[in-house]
């Protein structure tokens, strides 16, 4: 049996664990991060994280496996709108840690944000997160072509939303 995972508000002291997510290969590739990202820049950012920011850790047996960043937009107009982004550590992924995270977003959205839409971006490549946000309601919007500058080529992405029935 694994170890249940629970999910919590990331801290400042939490900066080292965040900064090993995003250097391992897999959960960097999977972003916009570059690689060897240093640790000064993840307590930073921990350390003055935006009040329109909701960011999330997986913990899986006292370890922090995941990270997921709910956004809410700033324009007036757009104030229903939340931005996703996410990385599960590469020793983690496929055991259920991008799924328990997106599941307490989107009960943060649903229940408590009054958010009627979420986007994101996901790499054309990414077939496990593509279907892990369509098994949640998104739906593909869009293809944006040579969306970013990866491992020496560009790679597309997919636009994904999902908007919360009236």
């Amino acid at each position: 049996m694994s170890d249940p995972i629970s999910i919590r508000r990331a801290e400042p002291e939490d900066f080292a664990a965040v900064q090993a997510i995003y250097a391992a290969p897999i959960a960097q590739a999977g972003t916009l991060q570059l690689p060897f990202p240093s640790l000064d820049l993840w307590r930073q950012r921990l350390q003055a994280v935006d009040p329109n920011a909701h960011l999330l850790l997986a913990c899986v047996g006292g370890e922090v496996a995941g990270q997921l960043g709910l956004y809410l937009s700033t324009n007036p107009r757009r104030r229903h709108v939340g931005d996703l982004g996410m990385g599960v550590r590469d020793d983690f992924q496929g055991r259920g840690v991008g799924t328990a995270l997106l599941k307490a977003a989107l009960g943060l959205a649903d229940g408590w944000l009054q958010l009627r839409r979420l986007e994101l971006q996901v790499y054309a490549d990414n077939a496990a997160g593509i279907a892990l946000y369509t098994r949640h309601g998104f739906v593909e919007e869009g293809r944006h072509r040579d969306f970013a500058f990866r491992d020496g080529s560009y790679v597309d992405a997919l636009s994904l939303a999902r908007v919360k029935p009236r």
